[in-house]
């Protein structure tokens, strides 16, 4: 079986990949390409998945009891309370055979960003030696995280393309026997980031298959699973029988509960795996403050403002519906909160950004900025536009209404 994908090698820091791409933030190219531009009406920031939502209403008042033990260094593997909570929230959530252990099998983390990026160090070294140069895989489009960590890891990216043709996830069933060999870890995101799709449970048991045979971590991504629409998403941890092996999931109150500024969130899985990982992030990883885990606990065990929070998403998705309709090949996502559109027949993904931006004060970031390209010269992002939906109802109408307007 042939491997579609890209091979890149590791480099520095805001370096060019052998292929003549940046491997900046996406969101800073979109900086520097609207940068000769002004806003053509009022500007409605669809191009970054910051949640406009409210923030949940207990959030003062927990932050307001443990205010005092903002003096206190924490754990690096996060308080008992906290991971109590994780551990209780995963269970209920995904119908876990078992609860993982909060004492081995979870750990805190400031965000799942940072926990992503170190994950790819941590795995590089827990792995046995590989048969040939370290690779680390992920989907492509992919967020920016996998790759970074893959470079600090000092590992070879590989990056699958996930595209309508293989339902906007990685195609397992084209790595070849050299590949595997040689894989450290895999990351996925599902729903995925940014099409929105959601791996199925029989998707899971064979990505779990190729991780037992070849003895790769997986790295599931799991931030958005609290935004659908119709099907609650499961997990990786749902296949990865009762110890979890080679598996770690990854989640984050970002999306969930809308706090993205407070930058908590936890992993859990594999407890050898997480002793190492442990080990890495006690001395690289930054703590959690203990109030904001407190926060953590008390958001863990709340489901009313997630309902409401998907509530609203909900109703943004209808008057996505209404308002596209078929253009740009919309489909109302699984999962996430993002539109992935195609705007090839509107003179491509960096083409309409500019416009939407000039012409209608519209901010969304090209797909090809989001992804890299493949050995064939293509890029599985050109050609699309990104649109979080994260503002309210109303400004996500007006938005919509001046994209359809500007586009055609």
């Amino acid at each position: 079986m042939a491997l579609s994908a890209s091979t890149t090698p590791a480099r520095a820091a805001g370096s060019v990949d052998a292929t003549g791409q940046s491997e900046r933030s996406p969101f800073a190219r979109l900086t520097e390409l609207l940068a000769p531009y002004q806003p053509g009406q009022s500007l409605i920031n669809l191009s970054v998945g910051e949640p406009q939502h409210p923030v949940p209403d207990f959030v003062g008042a927990v932050l307001a009891r443990h205010t005092a033990e903002f003096g206190r260094y924490p754990l690096a593997k996060g308080i008992e309370p906290f991971r109590k909570a994780a551990s209780a929230w995963l269970t209920k959530r995904f119908a876990l055979d078992r609860a993982p252990d909060p004492e081995t099998e979870v750990l805190v983390l400031n965000g799942s960003r940072e926990g992503l990026f170190l994950a790819a160090i941590a795995a590089t070294r827990y792995v046995p030696k590989r048969d040939g140069t370290p690779a680390i895989l992920m989907p492509n489009p992919f967020y920016p995280a996998y790759a970074a960590g893959a470079r600090a890891a000092g590992c070879e990216a590989v990056f699958l393309p996930t595209t309508l043709a293989n339902g906007f996830l990685p195609d397992l069933d084209r790595l070849d026997e050299a590949t595997l060999k040689r894989t450290v870890a895999i990351y996925l995101a599902s729903p995925a980031n940014p099409q929105g799709s959601v791996a199925s449970r029989d998707y899971f048991v064979r990505l779990k298959q190729l991780a037992d045979r070849y003895g790769f971590m997986i790295l599931s991504d799991e931030c958005y699973s609290e935004i659908y629409t119709q099907v609650a998403p499961g997990s990786a941890l749902q296949v990865a029988g009762r110890d979890f092996r080679n598996v770690v999931v990854f989640q984050s109150l970002s999306k969930r509960s809308n706090l993205a500024g407070m930058r908590v969130g936890f992993v859990a899985g594999d407890k050898d795996f997480l002793k190492a990982y442990h080990e890495l992030r006690n001395v690289a990883g930054p703590q959690v403050p203990i109030p904001l885990q407190h926060v953590a606990v008390a958001a863990y065990a709340d489901e009313a403002h997630v309902e409401e929070n998907r509530r609203l998403y909900a109703l943004k998705f209808d008057l996505a519906d209404q308002i596209l309709g078929a253009r740009y090949g919309y489909q109302r996502p699984a999962g996430g909160f993002c539109l992935w559109l195609d705007v090839s027949a509107h003179g491509g993904d960096e083409a309409a950004a500019v416009s939407l931006f000039r012409d209608s004060g519209v901010r969304v970031v090209p797909g090809s900025y989001l992804a890299r390209q493949q050995n064939d010269g293509s890029n599985p992002g050109a050609g699309y536009i990104r649109v979080a939906m994260v503002q309210d109802s109303e400004t996500t109408a007006e938005a919509l209404h001046r994209l359809v307007r500007i586009l055609g």
